[in-house]
C-alpha cells in the first residue's frame, strides 16, 4: 500500500510539472506551432449563416426523446466576490436541473487560486493552478483559459458537451442542448466586433484561414460545445489569451474583453462555427423582459430613482450592482426597486433574494 501511494504521488507531481511546463514554454512559442492545419478545417462548420433565433425544432418529441447532457462549468477565484456569486449560481443550477426540457447533467466550479476553499462541500469544484507568477499582467481573466485546459485534461467529465458559464449567471429556467450538427451555441455580444478590427485580428487569424467573419461575435461565455472539440479549442485559447496581451495593439483594442475575441479566434481556427441565439441570456438594464431568455447576466448596475427612471452613470436612489458587493457579502433580503422598475430587474432581486435566504450559513 506505501508503495502504492509513493507511485501514485510521484505521478501526480510529475504531471503538474508537465503542465507548468507546457504553459510556460506554450506562452512564449510561436503561435502557429499550436494552429490547427487550414487544410483539415471542417468545411461543413462555416457552411451556413449563424441562426439567430430560438431553435424551435429541439422542442420536438423525438427531440426530447434522446438528451444531449451538458456540463456546467464556471470558473472562479476564490474572492467574496467571485464566491457570493458562485453559491448564487449554483442554488440556482440545482432549482433549474431537473425539470422538464433540462438537459443539464452534472456542474464544477473550476476555483483557479490553486487550493481549495471552505465551499468544496458546497459546491463540486476543481482545483485548478494559477498562471505564474507575473504572467497574466495583473488580468486575472487569462487565468479563465488556463483553468479550462487543467480541468478539461485531469477532469473525469461523464457529459459530452460542455456549458461554459460564470459566476454572475442566473438560471431562470432550465436549458436544453442548444448546439447540434456539430457547431457550439453561444450569445452574440454587440461589443465583440471582428470585422472592425480584422488588421489587428490578423496577427492570430491569418488569411489562410478564410474570412474574418468566420470568427463569431462571442465570448467563451455562454457556450454549450461538445467536450472533444473544447478540448480542442482550450490551449489555443489559452496561447491565443497571452498573446494577444503581450501585442500591445490588440492589448490597446481589446482591453478587458480580450479573453472573449481569444476564444472566438480559437473557435474560428479549429473550425468550429456557433449557432448565435440573442434569446440565450439578457443583461438588465439594457434587457427589460425576461421573454425567452435562460439566463440573467448581471454585469451593468442598475440604477434607479424612486419614480423607477434608469439614471444609468448616477447613482441612483436605488441601485443594485454586483461591484457593491466586491468585499462583502450581500445582506439578504435585499430592498426591492420601486414601482416601475422593469421586470428584469425586479426579477433579479427576488432571485438573489430567494438564493441568500436559502443558502445556510450565507454571509459567513
Amino acid at each position: 500500500m506505501g508503495c502504492g501511494n509513493l507511485f501514485f504521488t510521484l505521478v501526480i507531481t510529475f504531471s503538474a510539472a508537465l503542465i507548468t511546463y507546457n504553459i510556460i514554454i506554450s506562452a512564449n512559442a510561436s503561435l502557429k506551432q499550436d494552429f490547427p492545419d487550414p487544410s483539415r478545417k471542417s468545411a461543413s462548420s462555416f457552411s451556413l449563416d449563424p441562426v439567430i433565433k430560438m431553435p424551435t425544432a429541439l422542442s420536438s418529441s423525438s427531440q426530447r426523446s434522446k438528451k444531449r447532457l451538458f456540463h456546467t462549468a464556471v470558473t472562479a477565484s476564490d474572492s467574496i466576490y467571485n464566491t457570493w456569486q458562485c453559491r448564487v449560481m449554483y442554488y440556482w443550477f440545482k432549482k433549474q436541473k431537473n425539470k422538464p426540457d433540462s438537459e443539464m447533467g452534472g456542474f464544477t466550479r473550476i476555483l483557479h487560486s490553486g487550493h481549495p476553499d471552505r465551499f468544496m462541500d458546497e459546491i463540486p469544484t476543481f482545483v485548478a493552478q494559477p498562471l505564474p507568477d507575473g504572467m497574466d499582467q495583473g488580468y486575472i481573466v487569462l487565468n479563465r483559459p488556463w483553468a479550462f485546459v487543467q480541468w478539461l485534461q485531469q477532469a473525469k467529465i461523464e457529459e459530452d458537451y460542455i456549458l461554459m458559464s460564470e459566476p454572475d449567471h442566473i438560471l431562470v429556467k432550465p436549458i436544453p442542448n442548444l448546439s447540434r450538427d456539430g457547431l457550439g451555441a453561444a450569445f452574440p455580444f454587440f461589443y465583440i466586433e471582428p470585422k472592425k478590427y480584422e488588421t489587428v485580428l490578423r496577427k492570430f487569424f491569418p488569411e489562410e484561414n478564410g474570412p474574418i467573419t468566420n470568427i463569431d461575435p462571442i465570448g467563451n461565455s455562454p457556450v454549450i460545445v461538445g467536450k472533444d472539440a473544447l478540448k480542442k479549442i482550450a490551449p489555443t485559447w489559452m496561447n491565443v489569451s497571452l498573446a494577444m496581451k503581450k501585442d500591445p495593439e490588440a492589448d490597446k483594442s481589446f482591453g478587458w474583453v480580450l479573453e472573449m475575441y481569444a476564444y472566438a479566434v480559437a473557435s474560428a481556427l479549429h473550425g468550429v462555427g456557433n449557432i448565435l441565439y440573442k434569446e440565450f441570456m439578457i443583461q438588465p438594464p439594457w434587457d427589460t423582459a425576461i421573454g425567452k431568455a435562460y439566463i440573467i447576466h448581471y454585469t451593468y448596475g442598475c440604477d434607479y430613482d424612486l419614480q423607477g427612471k434608469l439614471t444609468y452613470g448616477k447613482i441612483g436612489e436605488w441601485r443594485f450592482d454586483k461591484r457593491s458587493y466586491d468585499n462583502i457579502w450581500p445582506p439578504r433580503n435585499l430592498t426591492l426597486p420601486p414601482p416601475g422598475v422593469p421586470e428584469s430587474v425586479v426579477t433579479l432581486v427576488k432571485m438573489v433574494n430567494e438564493a441568500t435566504g436559502n443558502i445556510p450559513n450565507w454571509g459567513s
